[in-house]
C-alpha cells in the first residue's frame, strides 16, 4: 500500500445515521467532513420564528459540511432523510492535508464550489423565479430526489407553501 492510500484510509471511517438522526446540529462546532455514500440528508435552519427551512439536499456522493471553516460553530443542522452511511472524517485533520496532498486539496476544492454554484443557483432561484421555475430548476439540480424525500421540504427549499408546489407539480406535467 502506498503513502496516498495509507493517508486517505487513516482519516476515514464509516459512520451510519437512521432517518431523522443528525449529522450535525445548530450551534454546535464544525467536527467532522462527510461523504454521503448511501441515502439522503437535509440542512436546514431556523427562521425568526422558530421554524424550520430546508436549505439543501445532500445525496449520494455529495460531500457533506455544515461550514467552510473548521471548529466554528455552525449556523444548520444536517438531517438524515432516509438511513444513510457516511464516510466521515475529522475536518481539522482533513484541512491541515489541503495544499501538501494534491489529491485531497483536488476534492476539497472541487466540493467546495458545488456546495457554492449549488448556494449561489438556490439564491438566484429564490429571488428571480416563480413557483414553476423554481421546481424545474430543482428537477434539474436534484434529479431523482422527488420521489425519496417528504415534498414539504422540497416546497421550504422552494420557498413556496406546498400547495404552489402541488400547483407547479400539475402544470409541469401538462408541458410534458
Amino acid at each position: 500500500m502506498n503513502q496516498k492510500t495509507t493517508l486517505s484510509a487513516s482519516l476515514h471511517s464509516i459512520e451510519l445515521l437512521k432517518n431523522e438522526d443528525f449529522f450535525l446540529k445548530y450551534g454546535k462546532p464544525c467536527t467532522k467532513i462527510g461523504k454521503l455514500k448511501k441515502g439522503v440528508m437535509r440542512g436546514f435552519v431556523y427562521n425568526k420564528d422558530g421554524d424550520e427551512i430546508t436549505t439543501h439536499f445532500y445525496q449520494e456522493g455529495d460531500m457533506v459540511v455544515g461550514s467552510y471553516i473548521p471548529n466554528v460553530n455552525i449556523s444548520m443542522s444536517i438531517q438524515a432523510l432516509e438511513d444513510c452511511e457516511i464516510s466521515i472524517a475529522n475536518y481539522s485533520e482533513v484541512m491541515s492535508h489541503v495544499n501538501k496532498d494534491p489529491e485531497i486539496t483536488e476534492i476539497i476544492t472541487r466540493e467546495f464550489q458545488k456546495l457554492n454554484k449549488q448556494l449561489q443557483s438556490r439564491l438566484v432561484s429564490l429571488l428571480n423565479l416563480n413557483s414553476l421555475e423554481k421546481y424545474k430548476l430543482f428537477l434539474k439540480d436534484y434529479p431523482g430526489l422527488l420521489n425519496r424525500i417528504p415534498h414539504y421540504y422540497i416546497a421550504q427549499y422552494l420557498g413556496i407553501t406546498p400547495t404552489q408546489l402541488s400547483r407547479a407539480r400539475k402544470r409541469f406535467s401538462q408541458q410534458l
